[in-house]
């Protein structure tokens, strides 16, 4: 059985969206007062952020950020050039690459952070209601109590 939508579902996402998005407009606008491109501002995030037991590769960290694997070399290239972040090779063979911040890196992405937390102290009380309201259940409604009052149901005929 399908559920039909009402329209406060909508509303909901819609919301929800919504605050993420404030909160994702917030975040660029910070890192592009560092000099720094979002994703890139990302990707040290991803990298100081990884959980134990996962290696800071390019692998890792594309699969993290959700970007395709030459995507990701090119911002490490582009942090690597601004003194953000570091190679280092390991192993016997030298071919396993691991990243780490640099001390100029872990500096920004401090200030980053403080910016960021003190944002969500702000607005997040807002956007776990939004999420809270999204992840409510709701019942099954017919097509017709989905509408709003204002909207006429069309009658077969």
């Amino acid at each position: 059985m399908t559920q039909t939508l009402a329209l406060s579902d909508y509303q909901a996402l819609a919301e929800l969206r919504y605050k993420i998005r404030r909160f994702l407009h917030f975040s660029e606008q910070a890192a592009r007062k560092t000099d720094l491109e979002p994703q890139q501002h990302q990707l040290m995030l991803a990298l100081k952020g990884l959980p134990s037991g996962l290696s800071p590769t390019i692998k890792t960290l594309a699969e993290r950020m959700q970007t395709q694997h030459h995507s990701t070399v090119e911002l490490v290239n582009r942090l690597s050039r601004a003194g953000l972040v570091r190679r280092n090779r390991t192993g016997q063979d030298r071919r396993q690459v691991l990243l780490t911040l640099t001390l100029k890196g872990e500096k920004i992405l401090s200030e980053l952070s403080k910016g960021h937390q003190a944002e969500l102290r702000t607005q997040g009380p807002a956007l776990v209601v939004a999420l809270e309201r999204v992840m409510r259940p709701t019942k099954g409604v017919s097509a017709s109590a989905s509408k709003s009052p204002s909207e006429p149901v069309e009658q077969a005929g």
